[in-house]
């Protein structure tokens, strides 16, 4: 097979290495702006200003996900960009494809090359001396080209996510947040971008309440008012195998609750564990919060049905308050985050949630929400579904492109 004729090669004779152009600067000292600000594990900030423009490969220079590797040790950045000093920055010289050493560094075995025992640190002498597999630059290009259209893909499903839950957060916003609809109609303006229809069903008045001015005829509440329950979860026992060996059954921890949507779990328990746990079953549609931990106050939305640990508050929706309750409780995070106790770690009770205000809108306003906003989420669940089985092929095809087990030929057929 042609990958055990591939040579194995010190990174740092296939790389330009641009580490002396790294800037690291305070978080209080950015300026907010359009570029994206990458660290050692992606981006963490978008500042004004770049010191990069072009197709570069970052690779974590300390942190622990260089052990962990929750998230890539490498990634691609492209555009115009800053950097700071914890990752770093690299591109192919005349012997390589920077994109292919991507992939190759996904499957490269780093242990043996990180120091620091409390905080592990790739040095770029280290990074330099990693052994990896060297195909002749035209067979490179050729693989990269391959599990680069994936990848190429699953980023344009991520570009369009991020579109469709910002047109749903903006309406969201609009109508039950800043009430746009009800000030239009209020100064005799007719609202910007409704139908007459839709128009009609807002009030033209305000009401004084405890909290300030809401709309004529809504009212005050808390987000308990539009859930059918609001429970946490729970872990089936460690040393019971049998609640873990075989297990198909979707078992979401805190730390998975650090993006919009959630659709799938790396985590499964069995059906026994369910059964003689804490565990219970959350359905599509809810909205799940992280309650402690890293990632404590996170807001995500279940697009299929999944279980949870005891770190995780499931928010089980009354019929037309699907949507509702994930925007609603993602407006709520900074005031979660006020309550959290601990100082060490954050942790957000069941019942800080329980206390969140909310002011509920007429039923037919509820109802048109629903209508506009549905479809939207709807792309959003088949395009991350989509995403994730694309992710399947590539990372299936990956091992064995690297590996020449598989020819060029058979991997596009696969992937197309």
């Amino acid at each position: 097979m042609a990958g055990e004729n591939w040579p194995l090669v010190p990174l740092g004779e296939l790389t330009e290495n641009l580490d002396g152009r790294r800037v690291p600067v305070k978080e209080n000292e950015r300026k907010p702006g359009p570029y994206p600000y990458y660290g050692a594990s992606g981006i963490v900030d978008q500042v004004d200003g770049y010191l990069f423009d072009g197709e570069y490969l970052l690779i974590g220079e300390d942190g622990e996900n260089l052990r962990t590797r929750q998230t890539p040790i490498a990634f691609m950045a492209t555009g115009k960009f800053w950097v700071n000093n914890h990752a770093h920055i690299v591109r192919g010289n005349h012997r390589a494809d920077t994109r292919f050493l991507s992939y190759v560094l996904s499957q490269t075995e780093i242990s043996g090359y990180l120091t620091g025992s409390t905080m592990p640190k790739l040095t770029q002498g280290n990074l330099n001396r990693l052994p990896v597999i060297a195909p002749p630059l035209a067979e490179q290009k050729a693989i990269a080209a391959v599990l680069g259209a994936l990848d190429d893909k699953i980023e344009l499903n991520r570009r369009m996510n991020a579109t469709l839950e910002a047109m749903a957060r903006a309406l969201f916003q609009s109508w039950f947040v800043d009430f746009e609809p009800v000030r239009a109609k209020l100064d005799g303006r007719t609202p910007a971008a409704l139908d007459p229809a839709t128009a009609a069903l807002f009030p033209d008045a305000f009401q004084e309440t405890l909290q300030g001015h809401i709309p004529m005829g809504w009212r005050l509440s808390r987000i308990t008012d539009c859930c059918e329950r609001i429970h946490s979860g729970g872990t089936p026992r460690r040393d019971e195998p049998e609640y873990w060996n075989d297990a198909t059954i979707p078992w979401l921890t805190s730390g998975e609750v650090r993006q919009p949507m959630i659709t799938a779990t790396e985590n499964f328990i069995s059906g026994l564990g369910l059964k003689d746990s804490s565990a219970k079953w959350v359905p599509a549609n809810s909205t799940v919060v992280a309650l402690y931990g890293a990632t404590a106050g996170q807001v995500s939305f279940l697009g299929s049905r999944a279980t949870t640990n005891q770190a995780v508050c499931s928010l089980i929706p009354k019929p037309q308050f699907e949507y509702f309750n994930y925007f609603m409780m993602r407006s709520a995070t900074a005031e979660m985050e006020k309550k959290a106790v601990g100082s060490a770690q954050q942790n957000i009770s069941k019942g800080i949630i329980e206390e969140t205000s909310v002011v509920l809108p007429s039923t037919e306003v509820l109802a048109r929400f629903n209508l506009a906003v549905g479809p939207l989420f709807e792309n959003w669940i088949s395009s991350i579904k989509q995403s994730g089985t694309l992710a399947t092929i590539r990372d299936t095809l990956l091992p064995k492109l690297l590996s020449g087990e598989l020819s060029l030929n058979a991997a596009i057929k696969g992937a197309s």
